[in-house]
């Protein structure tokens, strides 16, 4: 067991494109970020992509590589991250949440989990688990999740909140022809997590520019909640970048 008190890690993981699309400065940045962290025993995943009524956890011991995407290029589908799963860790998920929290052991990876972890570990031999949201229970309930999980971090456990600083994606498609909201909000967003101002995060669409346009529905925003309750209380921006109105954004919380 490691004594390594691991960081929590926010990325936006963007299109599924991101797997394959070298010249995306996300790319090359997820590249290179899992040889700058010390190697986890095990890797905790909170994707955008999977939503439940209550807590669930994987628990299958060889997880599938759910491909939940549609009129990609049919190379994008090839792609497989067989990792292996840990279904101890899965049950002491669980414990953490407290009795309303249950194992899956049926559900594998979406692309929320298995596009970054590709990148960061291509190697698929560190054991992983993905965590559920529950969307409709707002930012205050996943950084209470978060901050269950922060005692994983003692035990060699990287936990990893996979969404999107920004995540319009009809304006993704349909360009407006103004970036400045997107700019705007992935400013407050660094500016707020610099200054450890939690408040204005959970209360963020009234405080924050244009929120609703910059996430007109919150999966993707809420797995920043998890890393951030998760994490240490020093916030550190990592990467920026953009895809379109896409945020790319990532930061880890340490101690």
């Amino acid at each position: 067991m490691s004594q390594q008190k691991f960081p929590s890690l926010f990325v936006s993981h963007g299109s599924p494109m991101l797997a394959v699309d070298a010249v995306q400065p996300a790319h090359g940045f997820l590249r290179n970020l899992g040889a700058t962290l010390p190697r986890p025993e095990a890797i905790l995943v909170i994707s955008a992509h999977w939503e439940t009524a209550a807590p669930r956890v994987t628990g299958a011991m060889h997880l599938d590589t759910i491909h939940d995407f549609y009129g990609f290029p049919a190379s994008l589908y090839e792609l497989r991250y067989p990792a292996p799963g840990k279904h101890d860790l899965a049950k002491e998920v669980t414990h953490l949440l407290g009795p309303a929290a249950g194992v899956d052991l049926v559900r594998g990876l979406d692309h929320g989990a298995w596009v970054p972890l590709l990148l960061m570990y291509p190697q698929h031999d560190i054991p992983v688990l993905q965590l559920s949201l529950q969307t409709s229970l707002g930012p205050a309930h996943h950084l209470k999740i978060g901050d269950a999980l922060n005692p994983l971090r003692e035990q060699g456990v990287l936990i990893i909140g996979s969404g999107g600083a920004t995540h319009n994606l009809r304006e993704y498609f349909h360009p407006a022809g103004d970036q400045q909201p997107y700019e705007d909000f992935a400013a407050w967003l660094h500016e707020v997590l610099t200054r450890r101002d939690r408040d204005a995060l959970l209360d963020y669409r009234r405080r924050a520019p244009q929120a609703a346009r910059n996430h007109p529905t919150e999966e993707h925003f809420l797995p920043l909640f998890v890393a951030l309750g998760a994490g240490g209380v020093q916030a550190k921006r990592l990467h920026h970048s953009f895809d379109r109105t896409l945020c790319m954004d990532a930061y880890i919380f340490d101690d």
